[in-house]
């Protein structure tokens, strides 16, 4: 072998051992090293690169690993048969090579709705819970756990539940998940088959997504500032609705009381009819008192209320949970119950201790103190322009709905301010029918995530973009 051609590049970043690897397997590939060819020996192969010994060894180690060459007693290294000799040429080394994309605008801020305030988090309090609930003495850490979660968890969050949002349930009927994605793989296998889903339009864009990976029917339903049209529902046949009604995504809306009984009594017109209530961030409503949640109201066990801690503390933690009425928790019992929590029983004893322990409603209580700063903030920054921008969505929440009319169509207005460095969220994107996308264009404006300067300065930036 002809280590001549052989060169180690002091500038790459790749390991010695990795170039010295990659170039012999090159050369076998290419036929170049023929089978049963002779390596140099470690040593001497270190000698002539001027490379430790351990270097050599690496390259030859992961060669043998893959089945390129083979060590023989006393003998050495030798290429291993390869049936069908891999043909590389110019071209296709050149096209294996890395992409080199365009270069993008850089997003300096980012309105999205994702994410929450980072600066806020009681991460001495968890650390201490944390160093608590892992106890050599708790043996329950190293269980499987309850399929639908540690019951102490699912007690609290009743408990919760029906002081501050209306739910009543008992533990039994909670079950705990990693993100709503898996509660809803769950209602797909407990629910028929042939059942049709009718989703907000505009709503959550990944519904849609889900619902077509699992094969489940579904219908977009038109809303207006109530929410779902009860006429648009009729006109869908669904027969089990997913809706938000604490504060819809992304009109920002709250559904009054009117239309929740008229969907109540929808449900209640033909068995087998239900309702999803995604109560995604209802904790955070900046006047008057938090709405009831629409579980509060039924009493034919027909709603299915989600709830999740994304909003509340972090999407990192995954913790979601469901509460199901009594009669489909047995068929999930009887058919379901082999499923496990997905979510880890330590991070279930420790939610359960911040909650238990008060530190979640003090958590809680702070946080709608920064939001709603944060709201005022944006809004009154927005305002202070004095230009055709129009404010829509109830003071609840963690984005609002802006109206623009500069006679930018939705994609001209993303692009100005992708160009500034700012990115925003047209509306059109939540559309599943996207013949009803508005005429004038709407942008979603999340606010959690970015600190108080950032939206000052994030606000002047659109302003430039749009009316300078």
């Amino acid at each position: 072998m002809d280590m001549l051609t052989f060169t180690i590049d002091t500038d790459s970043k790749v390991p010695i051992y990795q170039q010295l690897y990659t170039y012999i397997k090159t050369e076998i590939q290419l036929g170049r090293l023929k089978y049963n060819s002779k390596l140099p020996s470690k040593r001497k192969l270190a000698a002539y690169l001027n490379v430790s010994l351990n270097t050599v060894q690496g390259a030859y180690d992961q060669l043998m690993e893959e089945g390129y060459i083979v060590s023989v007693e006393k003998k050495g290294f030798y290429v291993s048969r390869l049936d069908n000799v891999i043909k590389i040429n110019v071209r296709e080394s050149e096209a294996a090579k890395p992409e080199v994309k365009a270069s993008r605008p850089c997003i300096k801020y980012d309105f999205s709705y994702h994410g929450v305030d980072t600066q806020t988090f009681p991460f001495a309090i968890w650390r201490r819970l944390a160093r608590d609930v892992y106890n050599e003495y708790d043996t329950e850490l190293l269980h499987m756990g309850d399929p639908q979660g540690l019951y102490s968890l699912r007690e609290v969050i009743s408990l919760y539940l029906f002081q501050s949002r209306g739910v009543v349930c008992s533990p039994e009927q909670i079950i705990l998940s990693s993100g709503t994605e898996f509660l809803f793989q769950i209602l797909f296998q407990l629910f028929d088959k042939d059942s049709v889903y009718g989703i907000e339009n505009p709503g959550y864009e990944r519904l849609s997504q889900l619902f077509s990976s699992n094969r489940a029917s579904f219908r977009a339903v038109n809303i207006d500032e109530g929410g779902m049209i009860p006429g648009e529902i009729v006109k869908s046949s669904a027969d089990i609705l997913c809706v938000t009604p604490a504060h819809q995504f992304p009109s920002g809306e709250i559904m009054p009381i009117n239309r929740r009984l008229q969907i109540l009594n929808w449900a209640n017109e033909v068995e087998g009819r239900y309702i999803i209530e995604d109560d995604y961030d209802s904790e955070f409503k900046y006047s008057g008192k938090p709405i009831p949640a629409l579980q509060g109201l039924d009493t034919n066990q027909k709603v299915i209320y989600m709830g999740t801690f994304s909003k509340s503390l972090s999407p990192a933690f995954r913790v979601s949970y469901m509460v199901l009425p009594p009669h489909l928790l047995k068929g999930y019992k009887e058919s379901l119950s082999y499923s496990n929590c997905p979510v880890p029983v330590p991070d279930q004893k420790i939610l359960c201790r911040f909650i238990q322990d008060g530190y979640f409603e003090r958590h809680l209580n702070k946080m709608r103190n920064v939001y709603k700063r944060k709201r005022e903030l944006l809004v009154s920054s927005i305002e202070k322009h004095n230009c055709p921008m129009e404010i829509r969505g109830a003071e609840a929440g963690l984005h609002l709905l802006l109206k623009v009319d500069n006679g930018m169509t939705e994609e001209q207005l993303v692009n100005s301010a992708l160009e500034h460095g700012i990115k925003v969220y047209g509306i059109s994107r939540y559309y599943t029918d996207k013949r009803s996308v508005a005429a004038n264009p709407f942008l979603l404006i999340g606010f959690a995530a970015m600190s108080e300067d950032d939206l000052v300065k994030a606000v002047d930036i659109l302003h430039r973009a749009w009316f300078l």
